[in-house]
């Protein structure tokens, strides 16, 4: 598959690897906690990736910074879910460390990509 771009991202490849771990942990779960908390905590940790490369395909740098936006409010919603799987028993205290460094790198990384597309603009605090 030929990149276009974003693949090439310090931010997307840390997104992919975050979803990919989360994947790897929740694909063990049981029916019930895969379907339901599972399924959430997929989806968000695969929307921070997805909508960094949707914003790379848009046409404007409004667009992608919004979906840069969008990105980090699904890393956030991914770390909600992480909360909840740990507090249901679904996670190890050593499976939230391990993930901690990346998720910890994502959100400035996120913030900084932010920062540099296109002309500043007050409103991407």
């Amino acid at each position: 598959m030929k990149s276009h771009g974003f693949e090439d991202l310090r931010v997307y490849r840390l997104a992919e690897k975050l979803a990919d771990e989360v994947w790897d942990m929740a694909w063990k779960w049981g029916a019930f906690a895969r379907n339901t908390v599972g399924g959430q905590l997929v989806r968000s940790a695969d929307s921070v990736g997805a909508n960094i490369a949707e914003g790379c395909g848009r046409g404007s740098y409004q667009d992608n910074r919004r979906f840069i936006r969008m990105a980090r409010g699904s890393l956030y919603e991914t770390r909600h879910w992480l909360r909840r799987a740990f507090r249901r028993q679904l996670l190890s205290e050593s499976q939230i460390k391990s993930l901690k460094p990346l998720i910890d790198e994502l959100g400035p990384k996120l913030n900084a990509y932010l920062k540099s597309i296109g002309p500043s603009s007050t409103n991407d605090k």
